[in-house]
């Protein structure tokens, strides 16, 4: 069995006239055969599809697409979708009701989500001639993740998370985690995601896909199962943004009876939607995945990992002092939003490190 993971699937400026209008040629070109020659095509949906105009309250933009978004998706091929992201509620439980009824209308199944935290608990199981495979989709903590009495996206637990993938791996041949968080635009993992995803391979994962840090960013085996720091953003195009945002990698899994074997397919971006990478354009994606592929095992990823972070103090530290919001109001808010967030709180510890961190 042929499994496609697809990264972040966003609407935007530029790609609304070919969702608007249910447009999945202009969307995805000639990515379209290699859909059609997969078995399973799941897509991470970052924004809700409908015509809701009031969004939650939150730091940072709410995200939606038109209502035809769900009908170019399933002409292209998609037959799954993961929820479980950061945009997912951002125009609140109207925008999660309409994106499941137009998910349930094209019959594009989805996991991720719940009316409540243990609701959200539930996997997503893909029947195969060589058992069946579990998928387990969460996300860190920012803003649309179900709580113990509202609905939302299923959020990732230090420690439930690990017992689900635990339970799943006894019930099912292959477990596949798609993992939400990571900090934006860094190629490497933190050392808290590193752990974690290392952990979730020896709870029983065989194979762990990092979304949301639109970029393409390192990638290991370990102990026989595959992890991928950064899947990249799939369809989420800005013309003006640098263009290591618009491309990614479909993953593309072939499942069989010995074990799942990972292959990277590079996309960029089009003025309309995604295309495949050119030879020169995958040669230069892969080699530069081979690089940090190599700096994950040398542990030459620290360094990077730690200049990442240096490049961003001065905005961490204002965040600290309570000088990056737009309103007096919302001084309390960004610095809860910014402890409440794993990747957030990752860069925290790196640049803000205690005594017994530096005097030893």
């Amino acid at each position: 069995m042929k499994l496609l993971f697809c990264g972040d699937l966003c609407v935007t400026d530029d790609t609304y006239s070919s969702f608007y209008n249910g447009n999945e040629k202009k969307a995805f070109g000639d990515l379209l055969p290699v859909f059609e020659a997969a078995d399973r095509v799941i897509v991470n949906l970052e924004c809700a599809i409908t015509e809701e105009e009031k969004g939650i309250r939150k730091i940072g933009p709410c995200l939606k697409a038109p209502l035809k978004t769900a009908a170019a998706l399933k002409k292209a091929g998609v037959t799954e979708c993961t929820l479980s992201n950061n945009h997912i509620f951002d125009f609140g439980k109207k925008g999660l009701d309409d994106t499941v009824a137009e998910l349930d209308k094209h019959n594009i199944g989805y996991t991720g989500i719940g009316d409540n935290y243990e609701a959200s608990r539930r996997d997503y199981i893909i029947p195969s001639d060589v058992g069946d495979i579990a998928i387990v989709n969460v996300c860190e903590h920012e803003y649309s993740y179900a709580t113990e009495n509202a609905c939302g996206a299923r959020p990732f637990d230090e420690f439930e998370t690990m017992h689900d993938i635990r339970l799943a791996k006894q019930k099912n041949k292959y477990v596949i985690v798609v993992y939400h968080g990571g900090k934006e635009l860094c190629r490497y993992p933190s050392p808290r995601l590193m752990r974690a995803c290392r952990e979730m391979v020896r709870c029983g994962a065989d194979v762990v896909l990092c979304q949301h840090s639109h970029i393409i960013g390192s990638y290991e085996r370990f102990e026989g199962a595959h992890i991928l720091y950064g899947q990249g953003n799939f369809c989420f195009v800005k013309k003006a943004a640098d263009e290591s945002w618009n491309e990614g990698l479909v993953v593309s899994a072939d499942v069989n009876k010995s074990g799942i074997e990972l292959s990277f397919i590079p996309v960029k971006a089009t003025a309309t939607g995604i295309r495949l990478a050119t030879a020169t354009e995958k040669e230069e994606i892969l080699s530069g995945m081979k690089k940090r592929e190599t700096e994950i095992q040398t542990g030459e990823w620290k360094q990077g990992w730690k200049a990442f972070c240096e490049e961003k103090a001065e905005w961490y530290n204002g965040v600290r002092l309570g000088e990056k919001v737009e309103e007096p109001g919302d001084r309390d808010q960004m610095f809860a939003h910014y402890l409440d967030c794993e990747a957030h709180r990752d860069v925290w510890l790196e640049l803000f490190k205690t005594w017994n961190n530096t005097e030893r």
